[in-house]
């Protein structure tokens, strides 16, 4: 019963044709038929029709498309060539022994399949809308954004938005790989996929149905196909040059040894003599058949794409496989990677001047820092706020955000300034060292001068403050490192990654204490984004000199800034939990979970997957040459050219099921 639960009702079909002929055939195998041959051809001709009459169609079919040689092609030739030579058990046997190889590979492809359906489980079928008082089922592509949707225990939220009333657990495994739940409450991000466990809930959307995370998974991984790897292209590139080789080479062997037989070696030319040959032939052909190789490998990284999405880990194509596995260089930036991402004020040091006290620092810099979108700006305003007070946008004007070191607005009509010591050099602003380990936002305000403004050269005049700048203070923003951040370095290392680098925006202090604490080779800090790229391609070219041309360079990145990274990078692996659009699309393999010891589990998942695709390869071919020698020489028989191809098929694809097995890598 556990045998046929899970099987198609196409499966358990094949399964019952191959129970009958295999019976049929032992029945057959033990009467004494011979003296008989017309009733001994009719009778092993219903097993043999029982079992193989889809195989005959679809050879029939490809001959008529003008697609002949296909695995088909070669059981039909070498089965029906088999019947006429009177080897009516070994013709029966080979057909069944291949549908019983076909039957192995549809049960593993199932199991693969079912395997990635259950992790992709996430796509709903409905969206609660709530509209005027009243809550509608409707179809997730019709909820526009900002809408309010109703998510009920144990319906899958369907669209990412924030939780505006209700507290609740979230079962995230399908996204994840994770099994512990996550506690929400009101103010927090949820993302569509994950399962309601307890609490109602009443969510603000904040993307579309199709950009929101749960199809943006679902795209990957049903596009994860298309891309194939290098072995997959070799292979299939291969059959198409081998299949139609070996049936010319059976042609030849059937034809020319019989008659090199007769002139070099003196044999009458009998038909014993050319059944013998033709006999050869068609075991050559059994035992050629590609079909091991052919299902194998693509079922190896099937399996390998849908371990590591079990896991958490979404690899956009079977291409990336490869590439992981070779990786030998990681390179990584620091926030939202290495740590939380979650910026808290810490301190905030007056000038020296004593200009303004804390409290006016933090005030000035939470409103210059208002419209920014960034994790530290984030940190400022929840400080300010904190303090029973709230930013004011309305008192901010003429707001410029400058990449890689801070903000200049008009706050209260007056130029404010907040960002780190190249944006305080730009100012020409002379500030106070600061002892604390953390990032430093140093806050300036401008004075009343005459002369230019060093932002916007206006001349300055009674009306207008503009001009030179003067120090008022910083602040101190601490950045927490993740908990299994120590143990990612090391597992790497572990896993064969000769070496680490870390590059970042932030102060350099910040950047080698975090490096020094986590184990980090290497640290290049107070990086502009299009530092980072520089930086990346010197290190791709020190890669392929130091660990060879196959070794690969993966970068780990979060934010928008690193998605030209990812995208130079030989791979490039997104936080995708916490992690922006932009990363995710421009990156071959997202973490779903943000936790950067998935990286090292990726890489041994990979390394596992093209283990096995190896294995395949030299298995299947050695044995099948080996057998083609044995084959032309008449030393093999059609039960060694069965093993050849179906034993060797069946091996091959249980070996390939095992890369879905990665819980425990």
């Amino acid at each position: 019963m556990k045998l046929t639960e899970n099987l198609n009702k196409k499966q358990k079909n094949l399964l019952l044709r191959v129970a009958v002929a295999a019976g049929m055939l032992v029945i057959l195998f033990l009467l004494p038929l011979k003296e008989y041959p017309l009733l001994r051809f009719a009778l092993f001709l219903v097993p043999y029709l029982t079992v193989g009459h889809d195989i005959l169609k679809k050879s029939w079919k490809g001959i008529r498309n003008k697609q002949v040689f296909d695995e088909c092609f070669l059981m039909a030739v070498a089965t029906i060539g088999a019947m006429i030579l009177g080897e009516y058990a070994e013709g029966v046997a080979v057909m069944l022994f291949y549908q019983i190889g076909e039957l192995f590979q549809s049960i593993a492809v199932g199991k693969s399949r079912r395997s990635i359906s259950d992790l992709m489980d996430i796509r709903p079928d409905y969206a609660n809308l709530e509209q005027d008082g009243e809550v509608e089922k409707v179809d997730p592509d019709d909820v526009e954004v900002g809408s309010i949707i109703v998510v009920r225990p144990g319906e899958k939220v369907p669209i990412d938005g924030i939780v505006v009333e209700g507290t609740s657990s979230l079962n995230t495994s399908a996204l994840t790989g994770e099994s512990l739940p996550r506690d929400v409450k009101p103010g927090d991000e949820i993302i569509s996929g994950s399962v309601n466990m307890s609490g109602l809930l009443r969510v603000e959307t904040t993307k579309e149905f199709d950009e929101s995370t749960a199809s943006k998974i679902l795209e990957l991984v049903e596009n994860a196909g298309e891309r194939k790897a290098r072995s997959e292209q070799f292979i299939t590139k291969f059959a198409r040059i081998y299949t139609p080789a070996v049936c010319y080479g059976a042609l030849a062997l059937a034809v020319l040894g019989p008659v090199i037989s007769v002139l070099a070696f003196h044999k009458t030319s009998d038909w014993a003599l050319w059944s013998d040959w033709i006999y050869r032939a068609l075991t050559f052909l059994v035992i050629s058949c590609p079909c091991a190789i052919v299902v194998s490998v693509p079922l190896s990284f099937f399996g390998g794409i849908g371990g590591a999405g079990s896991q958490g880990i979404l690899i956009k194509g079977s291409n990336f496989m490869e590439t992981l596995a070779n990786v030998k260089y990681v390179v990584m930036d620091k926030t939202g990677t290495i740590t939380k991402g979650n910026f808290e004020v810490t301190a905030v040091h007056d000038g020296k001047d004593e200009q303004m006290e804390a409290a006016g620092i933090l005030e000035l810099a939470a409103h210059a820092e208002c419209h920014s979108t960034h994790p530290i700006a984030s940190s400022i305003r929840r400080a300010y706020e904190a303090g029973d007070a709230a930013v004011d946008t309305g008192r901010v004007i003429d707001v410029q955000e400058i990449s890689g070191k801070g903000v200049i607005a008009r706050v209260d009509g007056v130029q404010a300034a907040a960002g780190n010591l190249k944006l305080m050099e730009q100012l020409d602003v002379s500030c106070d060292a600061c002892g604390s380990v953390g990032t430093i936002v140093y806050v300036a305000r401008a004075k009343k001068v005459t002369g230019a403004d060093p932002v916007s050269g206006a001349k300055a005049d009674e009306d207008k403050t503009a001009g030179t700048f003067e120090y008022l203070g910083h602040i101190v923003i601490s950045d927490e490192i993740k908990p299994g951040a120590k143990e990612a370095i090391r597992s790497m290392k572990d896993a064969g990654v000769v070496k680490t680098v870390m590059l970042t925006g932030d102060i350099r202090s910040m950047a080698e204490s975090v490096a020094k604490e986590v184990g980090i080779d290497e640290v290049h800090a107070e990086l502009l984004p299009e530092d980072k790229v520089d930086l990346a391609e010197k290190l791709m070219k020190e890669k392929s000199a130091q660990a060879g041309p196959k070794a690969s360079l993966a970068f780990v990145g979060d934010g928008i800034n690193d998605a030209p990274v990812l995208a130079i990078a030989d791979l490039g692996i997104a936080m995708g939990a916490l992690g922006s659009d932009a990363a995710i699309e421009a990156a071959d393999v997202v973490l779903m979970d943000d936790d950067p010891r998935k990286i090292s589990k990726a890489v041994r998942i990979a390394r596992k997957c093209i283990r096995i695709v190896y294995e395949n390869i030299f298995f299947a071919i050695g044995v099948k040459l080996l057998c083609l020698i044995l084959g032309a020489l008449g030393i093999a028989n059609m039960w060694l050219a069965i093993f050849a191809d179906v034993g060797v098929m069946v091996l091959c694809v249980l070996n390939a099921v095992r890369a879905l097995f990665v819980k425990n890598i």
